[in-house]
C-alpha cells in the first residue's frame, strides 16, 4: 500500500515540478551534447530522474531568485555561500561600475592590492597576503608554500573535508588487504600525486597521535575547521591539541576558509576558536560574488612568494628563497575592486553582523527542529553559524524537490545559508513551506513516526 502511494504520490510531484521548471529541463537537454556539466549529472539517481536538471536562473535580487521559466525563489544557497549580503547589494554594484569605468588594467599592479591586503590582514590578524581567481589555487599555493618552507614532503588532511580539485588533495583512505591505503579519489589522478597524503580521521585522538609519529616528514596539517557537509563536528578542544602539536613540530597549520571565512566571525574559524593559524585560505564572501582566492599567513611562509621584505635607498634585497607562484588574472581589478567594498563594509558593521546572523539561523533551525520531533519526522538540521543543512534517518530527495516546487532554492549540494538580506517573512515562508512538504509527503506515505536523534544518520548531500 505505502508503494503505491510513494510512487502516486511521485509522479503527481513530478509532472508539477517538471511542468513548472520545463525551460530550465529543455536548457539540460539541449545543451547537453555540447555542455560538459558536473552539475548536471552529479550523484545521477532514478527516482528522480525526470526532475535531476539544474533550475536555470534568469535574475537576482536580494534573498530572491528568479529562474528561465519567471518562478521566484527565496534562495538558501546563496552562491554556495558567496552572498553574504544578499544577491547584487548596491554597495558592491557600485563598486563594480565604478571599476569598470576605470577599466580593467592586467599587466600593470593593480592599485587596490595594497589597500585589500592590509583590510584582509586587519581583520584576521595574518601578517601578509598574495591573491589567486580561485579557492582551489589558494590551497595548492598554501600546500606548496608550506612544503617550500619547511623542506618537508608530506601533509596529512582530514576525512569529509573539502579542499577543491587540486589532485595533490583528493584523496581517500580504503582498506585493502586488510591494509588502510590511501588511493586517488577519482580516475584521473595519479597515484604519485598523493603518495605523500596523509588521510586522518577528524577530531579523533588517534589522528593526533599518527601526525606526532610522522612530525619530522610533515610539512602541514590542513583543515576544514568545520566540514560543510558535518557541520554537527566542531571540535575546538581537538583543534587546540592540534594546533599546540603543530607548534612544537615545526609544521604548517593550514586552515582552509573558503566557507568560515567571514561569515562565523570577521576573523573567520581562527577568531571564533581562539586559533592562529599559520596559513589560511579564503574565497567566496570576500570576493563579493567575483572570482577571487586569498592566501595569507605569516611572513616565514608568505616570504616565499616575494623573497620577503626589502627597501629602498639602502642595501637590502629579497634574501628568502622563492617558489613559484603566479596567474594572469591574480588581483583582477574587478575581484579587488569588488573585495575593498566588502571588507569596508565589515569592517564599518563590526562583529554584530554574522553575530545578529548566527543567532537568527540558530533560530530558524531550532523552530524546524523542534516541529521535527513533535511530529515525529525522520529530519534534523545542523548549523555552525549561518551555513545550516539537513541530515535524516531515510533518504529524501521527494522532500528538497518539494521545497523547491515551493519556491525555496536549494542547490544540488544540500548546503544552506541565511544572508543578511533574508528578512523575517522569508524565514517563516521556509517554515511553511518545510511544514506543507511534510504534511503532503506524511500523505503521499512518507516518513514513518519513529525517529531517534541518536540513530545512524546520513547527510542529503547528493551521493
Amino acid at each position: 500500500m505505502n508503494e503505491q502511494l510513494h510512487q502516486r504520490h511521485m509522479k503527481a510531484l513530478i509532472d508539477r515540478y517538471t511542468d513548472r521548471t520545463k525551460t530550465s529541463k529543455n536548457f539540460a537537454q539541449k545543451y547537453r551534447p555540447v555542455l560538459a556539466d558536473n552539475r548536471a549529472s552529479d550523484g545521477f539517481r532514478f527516482p528522480v530522474k525526470e526532475m535531476f536538471y539544474p533550475i536555470v536562473a534568469e535574475r537576482s535580487l536580494g534573498s530572491k531568485m528568479w529562474d528561465v521559466d519567471g518562478n521566484e525563489y527565496i534562495d538558501i544557497t546563496m552562491g554556495f555561500g558567496i552572498n553574504l549580503f544578499g544577491h547584487n547589494p548596491p554597495f558592491i554594484k557600485e563598486a563594480l561600475l565604478e571599476q569598470l569605468d576605470r577599466g580593467v588594467q592586467i599587466g600593470p599592479q593593480a592599485d587596490l592590492a595594497g589597500e585589500v591586503a592590509e583590510l584582509i590582514c586587519e581583520l584576521t590578524g595574518m601578517e601578509r597576503v598574495a591573491f589567486s581567481n580561485t579557492g582551489t589555487e589558494a590551497v595548492m599555493a598554501a600546500l606548496r608554500l608550506a612544503r617550500a618552507a619547511t623542506k618537508r614532503n608530506k601533509i596529512a588532511l582530514f576525512s569529509g573535508s573539502y579542499h577543491g580539485h587540486f589532485d595533490g588533495t583528493l584523496a581517500v583512505v580504503k582498506k585493502i588487504n586488510g591494509d588502510l591505503c590511501t588511493i586517488p579519489k577519482a580516475p584521473g589522478i595519479l597515484a604519485n600525486f598523493i603518495e605523500d597524503v596523509l588521510v586522518l580521521d577528524y577530531g579523533s585522538p588517534d589522528s593526533l597521535e599518527i601526525i606526532k609519529a610522522h612530525q619530522h616528514e610533515l610539512a602541514a596539517v590542513l583543515v576544514e575547521p568545520v566540514q560543510s557537509r558535518r557541520l554537527d563536528l566542531q571540535p575546538k578542544e581537538f583543534l587546540h591539541q592540534l594546533r599546540q602539536l603543530t607548534k612544537e613540530s615545526e609544521i604548517a597549520l593550514i586552515f582552509d576558509e573558503m566557507v568560515t571565512g567571514f561569515r562565523i566571525h570577521q576573523g573567520g574559524a581562527q577568531a571564533w576558536f581562539g586559533i592562529e593559524a599559520d596559513i589560511a585560505t579564503y574565497g567566496k564572501i570576500v570576493g563579493g560574488g567575483m572570482p577571487i582566492g586569498v592566501i595569507a599567513g605569516k611572513a616565514a611562509y608568505m616570504d616565499k612568494i616575494d623573497g620577503g621584505l626589502w627597501n629602498y635607498g639602502d642595501d637590502s634585497y629579497p634574501q628568502v628563497k622563492t617558489t613559484i607562484f603566479a596567474g594572469t588574472f591574480c588581483k583582477h581589478p574587478l575581484a579587488l575592486a569588488a573585495a575593498r567594498s566588502v571588507l569596508r563594509y565589515l569592517k564599518s558593521q563590526g562583529p554584530a553582523l554574522q553575530q545578529q546572523l548566527n543567532q537568527r539561523t540558530s533560530q530558524l533551525v531550532e523552530t524546524l527542529n523542534a516541529y521535527f520531533k513533535e511530529n515525529e519526522v525522520s529530519v534534523w538540521l545542523v548549523n555552525f553559524g549561518s551555513q545550516f543543512r539537513a541530515v535524516a534517518s531515510v533518504e529524501i530527495d521527494p522532500l528538497l524537490f518539494h521545497l523547491l516546487e515551493k519556491r525555496i532554492f536549494i542547490s544540488e549540494g544540500r548546503s544552506c545559508f541565511l544572508s543578511t538580506a533574508h528578512t523575517n517573512e522569508d524565514i517563516d515562508r521556509i517554515i511553511q513551506a518545510v511544514k506543507e512538504s511534510i504534511q503532503e509527503m506524511r500523505e503521499g506515505g512518507f516518513f514513518p513516526v519513529s525517529f531517534h536523534p541518536q540513530a545512524e544518520v546520513f547527510s542529503i548531500a547528493s551521493k
